[in-house]
C-alpha cells in the first residue's frame, strides 16, 4: 500500500507536458509522456537528468509511442530550450538530395540549385537536431554523418569550406539497431556514437493505467476542436480500451478518439473496427449472435475458421465489411479468408461502384 504522500506524488502532472497554442485555437498539447505509471515516471526522471548534459541521445520505442515527445522534452528541460529544435525524418530524405538536406549546398552545386542552402544541421545551430527514424538513413550517408559527429563541422555540397556547428544530436528509431549492425545495414561506429545515452519509451500496453487519462485528454481536445460534447466511455467501453494491445500506441489511441467525433453517429461501427466483435453490436445489423457456447462444435482449426467466416457472412447478409468487424480482422484479411475457406459463398459490397467512362485519348 502506498501512503498519502506517494499517491499525491504519482497524481502530479508531468513537468514535461507541452502547452498548446493559445489565441482561439484548440489546445494542441499531446502529453504522451504524461501518466501515473512507474515506467513513465522513470522515463521522466531520466529525461530530467539527460537534459542537463550535452551529449548524444538515442531514443528507441515502437511507432506512435512518443519518441519525438521525449526529444522535445529534453529540449524544453535543457539549456538549449531557447534555441531551435529541428526535426528531420531520415526515412523521408530524398536519395539524391539527402546530403544537401542535412549539410547544405552552394549555389550551382547541382541541377536546380539556384541558391545556397544552410541545411538542417546549421539551421539547428545552438539547439537540437532530431534525427527521426535514424535506422532508415542511407548507408552511403552514414560515414558522412559520423564525420560530422566526430569533428562537429559540416561541408556543404559543392564547397570545400567547412563550417563549425554547435548542436546536440538526438536520434530515434523503432528498429533494433544492434541487429542492423550485425547484418551490416548500419555502421557500428555510428551506432556507438549516437548511443551515448539510450532512452527507451514504453509501449502503451505496458502502461495501461495511463489509458483513462489519455482518453480524458483526447476527448476534451477533440470536443473543443470540433465543438462537440465531450465523449465519455462507460465502464464496459473503458475496459475495452484498457485491454486492447494498441499496436499503434498513443497515436492510434488519439486517432481512434478523433474518429469517434468525426463519425459520432456511428460510434459502434468505429469501435467494432478497432476492437472487433468485442465492441458489438454493429449498427444496421442487429445484435451479434450468441457465441458463448459451452463447447465448440469441432476442434479442427480449419473447420472452425470456415464455420466462423460462414456464420459472420450469414449474420451480416453477405456484407464482408461488417463480417470483418465481427471477426476482428481487416477487410483485406476477410477477403483472403473467404477465398481460402469458403469461396463459394456470395458476398455483398457496401455500395455499387459507378462505371466510369473511358478517358478520352
Amino acid at each position: 500500500m502506498m501512503d498519502t504522500q506517494q499517491l499525491e506524488q504519482k497524481s502530479l502532472p508531468s513537468p514535461f507536458c507541452r502547452q498548446g497554442r493559445l489565441g482561439g485555437r484548440a489546445d494542441r498539447s499531446w502529453p504522451r509522456l504524461q501518466g501515473v505509471s512507474d515506467a513513465v515516471r522513470r522515463l521522466e526522471e531520466n529525461i530530467a537528468r539527460v537534459a542537463t548534459f550535452d551529449c548524444s541521445v538515442l531514443i528507441t520505442g515502437e511507432t506512435g509511442c512518443g519518441k519525438e515527445e521525449v526529444a522535445r522534452a529534453i529540449h524544453a528541460a535543457g539549456p538549449r530550450c531557447d534555441k531551435p529544435f529541428v526535426a528531420i525524418n531520415c526515412g523521408g530524405l530524398v536519395a539524391d538530395l539527402a546530403e544537401s538536406q542535412l549539410f547544405g549546398h552552394e549555389k550551382g552545386a547541382f541541377t536546380n540549385a539556384f541558391g545556397a542552402s544552410r541545411g538542417a544541421f546549421r539551421a539547428a545551430e545552438g539547439g537540437i537536431i532530431f534525427l527521426d527514424e535514424i535506422g532508415e538513413l542511407p548507408i552511403d550517408l552514414q560515414p558522412k554523418l559520423l564525420r560530422v559527429l566526430q569533428r562537429w563541422e559540416v561541408t556543404p555540397v559543392g564547397s570545400s569550406e567547412t563550417h563549425p556547428i554547435d548542436v546536440q544530436v538526438i536520434a530515434a528509431t523503432n528498429r533494433d539497431l544492434e541487429a542492423e549492425v550485425a547484418e551490416g545495414d548500419f555502421r557500428e561506429d555510428l551506432f556507438y556514437r549516437l548511443n551515448t545515452i539510450h532512452l527507451k519509451v514504453p509501449p502503451l500496453r505496458s502502461r495501461q493505467e495511463d489509458i483513462p487519462r489519455f482518453l480524458e485528454h483526447f476527448s476534451a481536445h477533440f470536443a473543443r476542436q470540433y465543438g462537440r460534447q465531450q465523449w465519455q466511455p462507460d465502464d464496459r467501453m473503458l475496459g475495452l480500451f484498457m485491454r486492447h494491445s494498441w499496436p499503434g500506441n498513443v497515436r492510434q489511441l488519439a486517432q481512434t478518439v478523433q474518429r469517434l467525433y468525426v463519425f459520432d453517429d456511428r460510434i459502434d461501427t468505429v469501435l467494432a473496427e478497432v476492437f472487433g466483435s468485442a465492441a458489438a453490436p454493429v449498427p444496421a445489423a442487429g445484435n451479434p449472435p450468441d457465441l458463448a457456447e459451452p463447447k465448440v462444435p469441432m476442434f479442427n482449426l480449419e473447420q472452425l475458421r470456415r464455420l466462423a467466416v460462414r456464420q459472420a457472412l450469414d449474420f451480416t447478409k453477405g456484407h464482408r465489411g461488417k463480417a470483418a468487424a465481427l471477426l476482428g480482422v481487416s477487410l483485406n484479411t476477410m477477403t483472403r479468408l473467404v477465398a481460402e475457406s469458403c469461396p463459394e459463398l456470395p458476398a455483398k459490397s457496401g455500395r455499387k461502384r459507378a462505371v466510369r467512362p473511358p478517358l478520352p485519348r
